[in-house]
């Protein structure tokens, strides 16, 4: 079977290729500049030819529309951060099979499952998303009090049938730079809750992770995420290869309200925000390892979180939270077994904490285990270390059926008393 390949060097050859659907592969061979809105044909690719090979949209426009069993790859694709650099028709029946590779993008990745889409199956992998800002897509999803807003890359099935399922395997995906963040979440992977349409991936690895919500500070009723799997996603293995790292109120760095497997973090994990928790967990997640080091900054900024869900087991290298309110490792729910290898270390005091969407006066204890919390077997080596004056290292209001404390408590502001 011969496949119609198209060359194109400027605006009207790659108008006419794309629009007029009969080249199945157009191939970009040059830095094409003030390209309006383009929508590729079921079936179509667009590629570029070399390293050089860009597509510049016009300003205050969205970029490349996908229908069906489409593939872009080896492209440069330039929008306004605020608009949508890569999108889909959500008029077609089905996705198909939607590919995106080696891509690096300004603009926001919106890949969504709604009106009359209802199957397909998304493959992306190596795309850097440079700049982005999804905090103008007012359509958000709400659980615990809060709503979130997406991500600079954005996969989400909309519909209410549980039935509709969109499958995924999801690699390389990086956002945004140290100190230039992408503006709301990172990289969104989403379902349409706990009884709506589900994603199924098999995969979701990330490279570097820079974001920033924009969120007002003092706002309750709003949340983002670094890496976010929301309700409704399913989740084999999550990989962080890189570093992710937030910096505005009410980023959560890892937040997981889906369902997944096994969630591995090697790069570092880093809030500067307040009220910005490591590592959250509201869903079902069986197997965490975290292998570098949790660290917070801002006020109310806590290490690792359970308060609804459970976690089967936790392994965490070090956990470092540096302000008041900052709780190192606090747990509202039964969970497994919780590892910590390098200790567990709170610099602050007392302080306003966002939690399910009502700011708390939280105490920066180094673990914390609230009245409907539990555990089966809590091991930490390297120790439990306050600074903040009067701040205990441990707080036990729930059961631990085995508790191995290894390098001592150190409550230097005083504290134990409540121990």
């Amino acid at each position: 079977m011969n496949i119609e390949t198209r060359n194109v060097a400027t605006v009207a050859e790659l108008q006419a290729a794309v629009e007029g659907g009969h080249a199945l592969q157009v191939v970009v061979s040059a830095r094409i500049a003030n390209v309006p809105s383009l929508r590729l044909a079921p079936g179509q690719a667009l590629t570029g030819i070399d390293t050089e090979a860009a597509l510049r949209f016009a300003p205050g426009s969205d970029g490349l529309e996908l229908s069906a069993d489409n593939r872009v790859q080896g492209l440069r694709l330039f929008a306004d951060p605020d608009r949508r650099a890569i999108f889909n028709d959500t008029g077609v029946d089905a996705l198909g099979r939607l590919e995106l590779h080696d891509l690096t993008v300004q603009g926001v990745v919106q890949l969504l499952a709604r009106d009359r889409v209802s199957s397909g199956h998304v493959e992306v992998h190596d795309i850097d998303i440079q700049a982005a800002d999804a905090r103008g897509f007012e359509e958000r999803p709400k659980g615990y009090g809060v709503e979130v807003i997406p991500g600079a890359f954005t996969l989400w099935n909309q519909h209410e049938d549980r039935a509709v399922t969109i499958t995924a395997d999801l690699t390389g995906l990086s956002a945004g730079r140290a100190g230039a963040p992408v503006r709301g979440s990172g990289i969104f992977v989403s379902g349409a809750g706990e009884k709506g349409g589900r994603v199924i991936a098999h995969r979701l690895e990330t490279g570097a992770v820079y974001s920033d919500g924009g969120i007002a500070p003092g706002t309750p009723n709003r949340i983002t995420g670094g890496v976010f799997v929301v309700s409704g996603a399913f989740v084999a293995t999550v990989r962080n290869e890189g570093p992710v790292t937030t910096y505005g109120p009410n980023d959560m760095v890892l937040d997981n309200w889906g369902a997944v497997d096994r969630w591995i973090a090697e790069g570092k994990v880093t809030s500067y925000g307040p009220s910005g928790i490591g590592f959250v967990n509201f869903g079902t997640l069986d197997r965490l390892e975290i292998n570098a080091l949790i660290e917070t900054f801002g006020q109310g900024s806590r290490g690792f979180n359970i308060y609804a869900g459970t976690v089967r087991s936790a392994d965490f290298q070090r956990v470092v939270t540096h302000a008041d309110g900052a709780v190192g490792i606090q747990i509202s729910q039964p969970v497994g077994d919780i590892t910590v290898r390098r200790g567990i270390e709170t610099w602050g005091g007392m302080g306003d904490s966002l939690v399910k969407g009502v700011v708390l006066r939280l105490a920066a204890v180094a673990l914390s285990i609230k009245p409907g919390g539990s555990a089966r077997k809590i091991t930490i080596a390297g120790g439990l270390i306050t600074h903040g004056e009067g701040v205990n290292p441990l707080e036990l209001h729930g059961a631990i059926d085995s508790l191995e404390i290894s390098g001592g408590f150190a409550a230097t502001g005083g504290g134990f008393e409540g121990i």
